[in-house]
This record gives C-alpha cells, structure tokens and sequence, in this order.
C-alpha cells in the first residue's frame, strides 16, 4: 500500500525544485516568483505545501516575500551559501569554474591546517580511521568507490584535528567536497594519481610532523587544481576548433 503524500513530503519536493531553479540561473536575482495560487497550481501542490516550502526558501536567504508584491529572488551574496540545501543544488548542476575556484581557495585556507593539527592532537583511534579511508582508496576499482573513500579520508583528517568547530565544518561542506573530488579524478587519465599525496599526509599525521602534514595537503590541493585547470584549458581549445 502507497504512503500518503504528506504536506511535509510535499513542501520538500516543492522547496528543492524552487530551490534548484534559483541557484541554476533558471530564476534570476530580481524576479518575482508567480502569484501563490499560480506557482502552486503549476507545482501541483496546496498553497500550504508551498507557503511552508517558501518560508524555508526565505530563511536560506534565496527570496524574500513583500505584501502586495509577492517572492522575489535575491542576489547571489544574500544566499546561506553554507547551507547543505544551497550547496547541494550548486553541485547538482555542473559547478561553475567559479564556484569550483572559491572551493579550492576554501580548501587550501582550511585543510593544511587541519593536516597540521591532527598531527599534533591524533589520537591511536583517529589514525586507524585515517588509515581505513587511505586502504580503501587504495582498494578502490571505480571512481565512485575512490571519491567515497577519498571523501572519508578528508574527513578522517578534521575529525582527528581535535577541533569540534573543524570537524562540524564537514558536515556541511561534505556534497561540495565530494562534488570536488569526482570533478577532480574524472579529469585525469588514472584516478588514482592522487594516492601518493594522501600516503604522505597518513605518515607524516602517524609520525606526528605537523608541518610535513601541512605542506604535503597543500601541495595535494594545488596538483589536483592544476589538473582540473588543464582539463578547462583542454576544453576550450576543443570547442574552439
């Protein structure tokens, strides 16, 4: 027997199908969404479903809503741009090269000090969880499989910095991360060139040398932005010709 569908079920639908069209382009800063009662017969949903779904909307910073003129999108520097929803919709269209350039510069600020730091404050349990994610990578046979492995290895690295502001950190940029990790393997011919950078963050993290840590993740990040950059450079030339 089918569930029923519930106004909550429906106000997510409705929340992340907006949400979507705002953060691809397909609604620009500035428009006004359709009256209440058009946009939820178009959606095919109660005005309560979509009333619910725009509050939430609201509260991410995507529109704001004004008597006598209905919800209108706002600019881009107005968005929670933190928010799991917004980087999720981010990465479900194809990153910008902006947007992937401002996730390397975020990385590049964050994660060398965080290799640094968990060298300092490892415990014997986070370096075991460190060393997993590096096995697995190891392991892997398909991107899927290196990047989900690639992906704990990184948050293996922020859980053991010993830091609650550090690790809760990840939670939130966890898709943009991931997202990042799969552009990153999928433009190279072997997916796993990588290993040997994160080889040398697990033993200068087990060997406790905080600045080898640091300076190995940062010259990791910058390879894997050089790499994608190619890949862009290689695309250009492609279309031009």
């Amino acid at each position: 027997m089918m569930k029923p569908i519930t106004v909550r079920s429906l106000y997510g639908h409705v929340m992340h199908e907006l949400g979507q069209r705002i953060v691809s382009g397909k609604v620009k800063p500035g428009e006004v969404l359709p009256r209440e009662e058009t946009l939820a017969e178009s959606l095919q949903v109660s005005r309560t479903a979509l009333r619910e779904a725009l509050k939430v909307l609201s509260a991410k910073g995507l529109i704001e809503s004004r008597t006598g003129v209905g919800a209108r999108v706002l600019e881009e520097r107005h968005w929670n741009q933190l928010d799991a929803d917004v980087l999720n919709w981010r990465c479900a269209s194809m990153p910008t090269d902006d947007f992937v350039d401002k996730l390397v510069e975020m990385r590049e600020i964050i994660e060398p000090a965080a290799a640094a730091a968990a060298a300092r404050r490892r415990t014997a349990a986070q370096l075991a969880h460190i060393e997993e994610a590096y096995n697995a990578m190891d392991a892997a046979q398909t991107l899927d499989a290196w990047s989900e492995a690639d992906l704990a290895f990184h948050d293996a690295v922020l859980q053991a910095t010993g830091n609650e502001l550090m690790q809760s950190l990840f939670s939130v940029i966890e898709t943009a991360m991931g997202t990042f990790f799969t552009l990153s393997a999928r433009n190279v011919s072997n997916f796993r060139y990588s290993l040997p950078y994160h080889q040398k963050v697990f033993e200068a993290i087990k060997r406790k040398q905080p600045e080898v840590a640091r300076k190995t993740m940062q010259a990791m990040i910058a390879d894997s932005h050089e790499n994608l950059q190619r890949n862009r450079a290689r695309a250009r030339r492609k279309a031009s010709a």
